[in-house]
C-alpha cells in the first residue's frame, strides 16, 4: 500500500517545478491549463518572483498547488502509476486541496479556482501586521494547550505538526507577550513566522464562512482513494464528510500528528511526499519511524 502527502504554505521555493516544466510536455500543459483557469501567470511568479509575489498568500497557495500537481502528474505518467494503485492521500492545509485534485475527487479547474479564492480570502481576512503565528519547539499539543490555559493566553494551536513542533496563532501583541512565558515553561525554541495573518484560528472565521459557501457548490467525484482530512484526522472516502471537513479547515487546527498516527493505524508503510521541500518527511519521521518515505520534488528524484 502507498500513500501520498502534499505540502502546504511555507514550503514554496523560487523555481519549484521549473525543471519539470523545462523537460516534460505534460508539465508545461498542466501549468498552462491552471494559468488559463486562474488568469494568473503562475510560472512567471514561481520562476522569476518579481516583487516577491511568491510569498504573498494570494499567490503562494495557487503556486504551491500548481507545482505539486505538476510534479505528481508527471511522476505518475513517467512511472506508469495509476491512481487505483494509491490508497490514501492527505496534505497539510492547502496541501489537502492538492490531495483532492490529485486523487481526482476535485477537477483541476474547480480546485484551481477554489484555491485562488482561498488565497485571496486568507490574505484579506484581517488587516496586515496585526495577527500572526509562531512555531514552538519542544513540547506536544497537549502540553502547549496546558500552558495556554494555565496562563490565560489568548492564543490557539493552529498546526499540530509533530510531538515536538506546534504552531500557534493569535494577535501579534499576544504572541510576542507570550514568548517569555513559553520559554519559562521549557519551550526550547520560539520563532515568530513570516506569515501575513493568524491562519487556522478564529481570525479566519469570516473568511472560512465565505469559502465554505463556495466549497458547497463544488462537485466531488466518487472513487476508492481515501482522504485523511486536517479537521478530524480521520480516513474517509465519503465525499459528504470530506467536503464538510474541508469547509471547517481554514479556521481550525491542522491535526497533522493525529493524521499520521491514523495512517499508521491503517497499516500504511510507504509514503511518497510530492511537492517543494521535504518538510513533511521531516515531520513524519518525528511522529513515527514505521514508514518508508521518499520525496519527489525534482527530476533527479524520478530515477
Amino acid at each position: 500500500m502507498t500513500s501520498v502527502v502534499f505540502p502546504g504554505q511555507g514550503s514554496q521555493a523560487e523555481g519549484m517545478a521549473k525543471d519539470f516544466n523545462d523537460n516534460f510536455k505534460i508539465s508545461r500543459l498542466i501549468f498552462e491549463e491552471i494559468e488559463d483557469y486562474t488568469q494568473i501567470n503562475i510560472r512567471d511568479i514561481i520562476f522569476n518572483n518579481k516583487g516577491d509575489k511568491l510569498n504573498l498568500t494570494q499567490f503562494t497557495q495557487i503556486c504551491t498547488f500548481s507545482a505539486s500537481y505538476v510534479i505528481f502528474k508527471t511522476f505518475i505518467s513517467e512511472k506508469g502509476i495509476e491512481n487505483k494503485n494509491l490508497n490514501v492521500m492527505l496534505g497539510h492545509s492547502l496541501g489537502e486541496y492538492t490531495a483532492l485534485a490529485c486523487s481526482d475527487k476535485l477537477s483541476l479547474k474547480d480546485c484551481s479556482l477554489i484555491l485562488k479564492e482561498r488565497g485571496e480570502l486568507m490574505n484579506d481576512a484581517v488587516p496586515p501586521n496585526q495577527t500572526g503565528m509562531a512555531a514552538l519547539i519542544g513540547k506536544n499539543a497537549y502540553e502547549i494547550m496546558k500552558i495556554i490555559d494555565d496562563n490565560n493566553l489568548n492564543l490557539q494551536i493552529a498546526n499540530d505538526n509533530s510531538n515536538i513542533q506546534i504552531v500557534i496563532s493569535g494577535s501579534l501583541h499576544d504572541i510576542k507577550n507570550s514568548k517569555e512565558i513559553f520559554l519559562k515553561n521549557n519551550i526550547k525554541k520560539f520563532v515568530i513566522l513570516n506569515v501575513s495573518a493568524a491562519f487556522h484560528s478564529k481570525f479566519m472565521e469570516i473568511a472560512q464562512k465565505k469559502l465554505s459557501d463556495e466549497i458547497d457548490k463544488l462537485r466531488f467525484n466518487k472513487n476508492q482513494i481515501k482522504i485523511i482530512s486536517n479537521y478530524d484526522a480521520e480516513l474517509s472516502e465519503n465525499n459528504l464528510k470530506i467536503k464538510k471537513n474541508l469547509q471547517n479547515q481554514m479556521a481550525n487546527r491542522v491535526n497533522w500528528t493525529q493524521s499520521i498516527i491514523r495512517l499508521e493505524q491503517y497499516g500504511e508503510k510507504n509514503i511518497i511526499e510530492i511537492g517543494p521541500s521535504k518538510v513533511l518527511s521531516g515531520l513524519i519521521k518525528r511522529i513515527s519511524n514505521n514508514f518508508d518515505i521518499i520525496s519527489i520534488n525534482q527530476i533527479s528524484d524520478l530515477t
